[in-house]
């Protein structure tokens, strides 16, 4: 039994990290690499989440006292990446926040605190303050 198994890996070479392409979303993200395809958990630092797209091209790493464990812990590098050295941007499909090497803070979508869009914020703001220099 051991022969035979040792055969069967005998040409294939093991990486600890390798690029995959996402397959399919969901609790655990399919990922198919290296000719194969798993069920794997992403990796995040603390307090960020992420959750890779379809098609998209990520880091897979092995983890594990034998790296018996596999888990997505990046998304590979658009190669049109227009960002200066010391800037930092997250990003999603339909909005950006970028701080850029200006010390500006830029924001493409819609702006929420609370659940609540910021123009209205804003809006309430200047009429109350309107409301109290009329009662003054």
């Amino acid at each position: 039994m051991w022969i035979s198994q040792q055969g069967r890996y005998a040409g294939r070479q093991e990486h600890d990290a390798r690029v995959g392409i996402v397959t399919a979303q969901g609790e655990r993200t399919g990922v198919y690499a290296d000719g194969y395809q798993q069920q794997l958990p992403v990796a995040t630092p603390g307090g960020y989440r992420w959750k890779p797209q379809s098609g998209q091209q990520v880091l897979v790493i092995k983890t594990g006292a034998d790296a018996e464990a596999a888990c997505i812990v990046a998304q590979q590098e658009a190669e049109e990446n227009s960002l200066k050295p010391g800037e930092v941007e997250l990003f999603g499909p339909e909005c950006s926040v970028k701080l850029d090497e200006n010390g500006h803070i830029r924001l493409d979508g819609a702006v929420l605190v609370n659940g609540i869009p910021l123009e209205a914020m804003i809006e309430a703001a200047v009429q109350q303050a309107l409301a109290q220099q009329e009662g003054t």
